[in-house]
């Protein structure tokens, strides 16, 4: 356990809510010679600096490396010129170093996300949303050129988050004659009444033989081939620019954190390392291993190893490739397997945005695995009375970047229609049920398991893909739903605490919704730099109330003169919102006012952040081909059926830590308090000491979750990551 000192180190005061970096950046030429390196190092002796934590690129981490190699030997030529003396020259023998990585463009190997990269994804991804308005209107063709000169992951994510028709990225080029290829993908989505065409090429795209791919290139093709309305877009430095994401700010917090815990931690003998990031994990690996990596993909690219240099990436990028060719490609109907199988697929439970992304990869997907897909309209509600239908390839076109639900939501559980949905599940000849949801959708797969007994036709696979803003399913870190929440509740409170700018000594009390758990209110805080946020899982008393008043009367004689406070919806039945914010107003009286927020329902609504499509696209897609395999297991060719009735027939996806992972969810019901509707452990509350420390609360920080040095050979190769 340590203290506050440190972990300030995390983050400077309340810039860490601005885009770009307060303390600047530069490509600094003079370091590159041994000459500038020299000074360097006597700046940091001169100031007693032993531990430096630099948040850059591979350039910037090898630079520091190399810089740490010469170590020794710069002290020794400084305290020959008589710039130090032989007791600063022992006194400050080593030099360690953590890297953590900031780079937009997602190009670092060893690591899901890099700093900056999902702020960026959000600036596409509002620039693609409002371009398809415009495109829809005129029926027009868009070429949209963003950035990622050696790497196209920002390319390939937006394309899978859009739903665009062509993608051209530098680690996958197209094949030979892929102008014919594509032409005739356009004109297939004109001829199936699509009134817009989204093509995204990455600035550094190539083809098969290296040469470039250029946005106009593109443009001018289409326009003399089709003859369509086509347009040009280059996004530029807006991609760099804006507000962090909440993704981006609470990753930066944590790397941050992991950061100050390996210098604490390291010794003469420790390599330099890089914080990475895998699935929901934080993770130390040999900086240099993988600035090597990195640099083996522009090698693999430049000697046109293309295969090579996706599964170098990464298994984040190569699932991102290859989830993206199955859902924007259909292929003809006479390639299609048969597999006589029928598929079922329903929302359950309250909209959460990205659900509509989960269910478009599920009918793609289970398309793709020759089963018929029938939609459920209005959950088991809608499918007790019939409300199911069958759902083609281009019916859920343009669905990821829609928020709610489409297809319809209720809580209704199935207890008191399981004769009616028994009836319509044989009727309709359904084989297999995938549901997308939360705590309902949960408990309505407990419903339906137990009821196996008396119905057979429940005795098929089953399976849940977590979608919820609340985040409260057991065994998974993430739903999907929660992160478009979580950048709503960060965003209005950027906006509150600017209005506060003018008025100062102004304290904001905001209420999240979650029912009883508290990880949008607990997350939102991190993300907005709250100075306190009350959730259920820790119980408070009037004595913290009284603490966090005292706390901020404090805060307002310095130069931020303003305060926030999360409370969660249920965190305590008695110390509701109003109490809370009567008793700040009456206890702060003279020092600060009060001002109350309820931000209710605007938390389900929106379209889905980046996270959240790409999220539901790769989870949903993964549990549609678990079905596939479940179906050729449990069918029995005597009785011409499928019959599944153990427990591992139906489960639950979700993301654990590093891995994608399929649980039966008679085996979660341990984890589960089914009172409160939330698990019994869950893993955002150890970083609950991370918000109270960098809001200036003197408290500690466990250290037994820190990640340990490891080789990027060892990370698991199955993994499937909930990182976008």
């Amino acid at each position: 356990m340590f203290g506050e000192e440190a972990l300030l180190l995390a983050r400077l005061s309340e810039n860490y809510l601005q885009g770009g970096t307060v303390i600047g950046s530069a490509r600094c030429k003079s370091f590159r010679t041994r000459e500038g390196r020299l000074q360097a190092a006597c700046n940091l002796v001169q100031r007693g600096i032993t531990n430096l934590c630099v948040i850059g690129g591979d350039g910037s981490l090898t630079g520091a490396n190399l810089f740490r190699e010469e170590w020794s030997g710069l002290l020794e030529e400084l305290a020959q010129k008589g710039k130090i003396d032989a007791e600063a020259v022992k006194k400050y023998a080593y030099l360690n170093i953590v890297g953590m990585v900031g780079s937009i463009d997602n190009d670092f190997c060893g690591t899901d996300m890099t700093i900056g990269t999902d702020s960026a994804l959000h600036r596409i991804i509002e620039v693609v949303d409002a371009i398809m308005t415009t495109a829809q209107s005129h029926q027009r063709t868009f070429v949209l050129e963003v950035m990622g000169r050696h790497c196209g992951y920002l390319a390939l994510v937006s394309a899978l988050a859009c739903g665009a028709d062509w993608v051209f990225i530098p680690e996958y080029p197209p094949e030979e004659g892929w102008e014919d290829s594509m032409c005739v993908k356009l004109s297939e989505n004109r001829a199936r009444k699509k009134r817009l065409n989204i093509i995204i090429v990455a600035e550094g795209a190539i083809d098969c033989h290296n040469k470039p791919i250029t946005s106009e290139k593109v443009k001018d093709l289409v326009v003399q081939r089709l003859g369509f309305d086509t347009r040009v877009t280059i996004l530029g430095h807006v991609q760099r620019g804006g507000t962090p994401s909440a993704f981006d700010r609470i990753l930066a917090s944590r790397m941050g954190v992991e950061a100050v815990l390996a210098l604490l931690e390291a010794t003469p003998d420790t390599p330099a390392c890089v914080v990475s990031l895998s699935g929901n994990q934080a993770v130390r690996l040999p900086l240099m291993e993988c600035v090597q990596m990195t640099q083996e993909v522009q090698k693999a690219m430049d000697e046109g190893r293309f295969l090579e240099a996706v599964r170098l990436r990464g298994r984040s990028f190569e699932n991102n490739l290859n989830t993206y060719k199955l859902l924007s490609h259909k292929k003809p109907d006479a390639e299609l397997p048969k597999s006589n199988f029928n598929v079922a697929v329903l929302n359950v439970g309250a909209p959460a945005a990205g659900m509509n992304a989960a269910v478009r990869a599920a009918v793609r997907v289970g398309m793709t695995e020759g089963h018929k897909i029938f939609a459920v309209i209005d959950g088991f509600e809608g499918f007790a009375r019939g409300k199911i239908k069958e759902i083609s390839w281009g019916d859920v076109g343009g669905w990821t970047g829609q928020g709610g639900s489409i297809l319809g939501t209720k809580r209704t559980l199935p207890a008191k229609y399981l004769e009616k949905i028994a009836d319509q599940m044989r009727t309709n000849n359904i084989n297999a049920l995938m549901v997308i949801g939360g705590f309902e959708a949960y408990l309505g797969l407990l419903e339906l398991s137990a009821a196996r007994e008396k119905y057979d036709e429940f005795c098929v696979p089953m399976v849940m893909v977590p979608a919820t803003v609340s985040n409260n399913v057991p065994g998974s870190d993430f739903s999907i739903g929660a992160d478009t929440a979580l950048n709503t509740i960060t965003d209005t409170c950027d906006r509150i605490k600017q209005s506060a700018s003018g008025t100062k000594r102004r304290v904001f009390i905001i209420e999240t919704m979650g029912g009883y758990c508290g990880y949008l209110a607990n997350m939102g805080a991190l993300a907005a730099g709250a100075d306190a946020a009350y959730i259920f899982e820790e119980q408070f008393d009037i004595r913290e109330l009284q603490a966090n008043v005292e706390h901020l009367t404090e805060k307002m004689k310095t130069s931020i003169q303003r305060g926030l406070v999360l409370r969660n919806e249920n965190c305590n039945e008695n110390y509701t919102t109003d109490f809370i914010y009567q008793l700040y107003s009456e206890e702060g009286k003279g020092v600060f006012d009060c001002r109350k927020n309820v931000l209710g329902h605007m938390q389900q609504g929106g379209a889905p952040s980046p996270f959240d499509r790409n999220f539901g696209t790769k989870i949903s897609a993964k549990a549609m081909q678990w079905i596939s395999k479940k179906l050729k297991e449990t069918y029995r060719k005597g009785a011409g059926k499928v019959f599944a009735n153990t427990d591992d027939s139906v489960c639950l996806l979700g993301m654990r830590r590093r891995n994608l992972v399929f649980q039966p969810v008679a085996e979660l019901k341990s984890e589960t308090d089914f009172v409160h509707r939330i698990p019994k452990e869950q893993w955002w509350l150890k970083l609950r000491p991370l918000m109270k420390i960098l809001a200036k609360y003197k408290t500690s920080y466990d250290v037994s979750d820190s990640g340990q040095l490891e080789h990027v050979a060892m990370l698991p190769k199955e993994a499937e990551t909930g990182a976008i």
